[in-house]
């Protein structure tokens, strides 16, 4: 059986299909200590408001440009604006199917007290993946001792061979990224993952797709969104394309574009 490696850096409550990417990999490799990029989907995500997407974030102290993510801090401010995320949490999802057990669950996760942003985020999605029962071994890229690299996709397939990894599993967004015959000649299958289109009622508004997995599992029972985390392409490189149209989720970066 061919072994499935897939690698992602640690986003904060990401959307439906971060999920899928862990629970179709044998082995999923959180990327810690990749570069933190400003603006990206790190700290933040998109949540329902009034029938709308609203943009939140997760404050983090100023520091230098480049640095890793395991070398970022969360604000001293971050109790103060987890309180009030809840809240706003509370307010907007009170009458969601779930919302009895879910905002439980993210004040728990919200609340933990640790302040590296990766080892923050690494908890959440551990709380996430339980929640949903995704057993995947989960990795981080920092313990790996992967050495010196060429560039960033040779730290890949170190990382693959490193794993015992045949076959690399990545988003669609990191098509243009990485050269399918460089993996061949290193025995490595090359596959993007496209998530399949899919909705469900949002109170009485218009469907918002493509938000925070908060989102998801506030209208949907867990048994649900289990049925959907096989609800995906797995693409060849050379007959993929990437969509015309990308929504915010779908677009965020790849693991490899992450590396400095």
């Amino acid at each position: 059986m061919t072994k499935t490696i897939a690698m992602m850096q640690p986003y904060w409550f990401p959307y439906l299909g971060y999920f899928q990417l862990i629970a179709a990999a044998d082995v999923f490799v959180l990327g810690d200590d990749l570069q933190y990029i400003k603006d990206g989907w790190i700290n933040r995500n998109r949540i329902l408001v009034a029938s709308e997407a609203r943009m939140v974030s997760l404050p983090l102290k100023k520091a230098a440009h480049g640095l890793h993510i395991d070398q970022r801090r969360i604000a001293d401010e971050f109790a103060q604006t987890n309180g009030k995320l809840l809240k706003t949490l509370a307010l907007n999802y009170s009458r969601a199917p779930h919302s009895d057990v879910i905002l439980p669950l993210l004040e728990r996760i919200m609340r933990y007290p640790e302040r590296n942003l990766a080892r923050a985020l690494e908890y959440s999605i551990r709380e996430l993946c339980a929640y949903l029962r995704i057993d995947t071994p989960i990795l981080r890229a920092s313990e790996l001792a992967i050495g010196a690299v060429e560039d960033k996709q040779d730290r890949v397939i170190k990382t693959m061979k490193k794993l015992g990894g045949e076959r690399f599993l990545n988003p669609i967004g990191g098509l243009d990224l990485y050269e399918d015959e460089r993996f061949k000649r290193n025995g490595i299958e090359l596959r993007f993952h496209r998530m399949s289109a899919l909705s469900y009622p949002q109170f009485k508004g218009p469907f918002v797709a493509n938000l925070s997995i908060i989102d998801v599992l506030m209208f949907n029972p867990v048994d649900q969104v289990r049925q959907w985390l096989p609800l995906f392409t797995c693409e060849l490189p050379h007959a993929a394309t990437v969509p015309a149209v990308s929504t915010p989720n779908a677009a965020q970066p790849t693991f490899m574009e992450m590396y400095s």
